[in-house]
């Protein structure tokens, strides 16, 4: 049984116009979907968590969609120079985090197997968008890290990917392919035998 439709004449002036403003809000969410308008709207949330929960959804970019070679110099918490032009020829995996977000400290240990597993093979790289040098080399040293992070908590790297990654989506991890250019990103903690054939194809793949 469905509860009778309100004659509008016996609703007040603030009921009504509470009834227009969630009509007027339904209108522009129905219309947007995807992924994207899905980070939008935690970004927009005001829930006070500072970050954007991915939930591990993959993108791949064929060699025509890709950009040019990502260009950052910089250097990391432990005065490690670095400079991605120099890593052509091998895959690249970047990693966006920061020490209290929970994802990222659940994604660390399979981080670690894997930059372990493929060596020299593989450059790893984080990005820590919010501590100080104390914090994340305590992440590094609790968690073992085989790869040292460069900091952006002014957001210079962050801006320029935000083609790939929406700002506050952490953790994210971009797999840039040989000639330094994005070939896949994960928006959340990535599942280890996902990350792994990524780069696997990113070892292997014709450019």
């Amino acid at each position: 049984m469905t509860d009778p439709v309100p004659n509008p004449r016996n609703l007040s002036r603030r009921t009504m116009l509470r009834s227009l403003m969630v009509a007027a809000a339904i209108v522009p969410l129905a219309a947007c979907s995807g992924k994207e308008d899905s980070l939008t709207a935690q970004a927009n949330s005001g829930d006070g968590k500072n970050y954007i929960a991915g939930d591990g959804a993959v993108q791949e970019y064929e060699v025509s969609q890709r950009s040019e070679p990502v260009e950052i110099k910089s250097e990391t918490y432990h005065g490690t120079a670095v400079d991605f032009s120099q890593w052509q020829g091998k895959p690249v995996v970047m990693n966006f985090w920061y020490a209290a977000c929970a994802p990222c400290r659940i994604e660390a240990p399979d981080l670690k197997k894997l930059a372990n597993n493929f060596g020299d093979k593989v450059e790893f790289i984080g990005v820590n968008v919010r501590d100080e040098a104390e914090a994340a080399k305590a992440f590094e040293r609790t968690f073992d890290l085989p790869y040292e992070s460069i900091q952006d908590t002014n957001g210079d790297v962050q801006l320029a990917m935000t083609k790939y990654v929406p700002l506050q989506a952490v953790p994210s991890t971009l797999v840039l392919d040989r000639k330094g250019r994005v070939r896949a990103r994960v928006i959340g903690a990535v599942d280890p035998s996902t990350l792994k054939s990524l780069i696997d194809t990113a070892l292997t793949e014709e450019l």
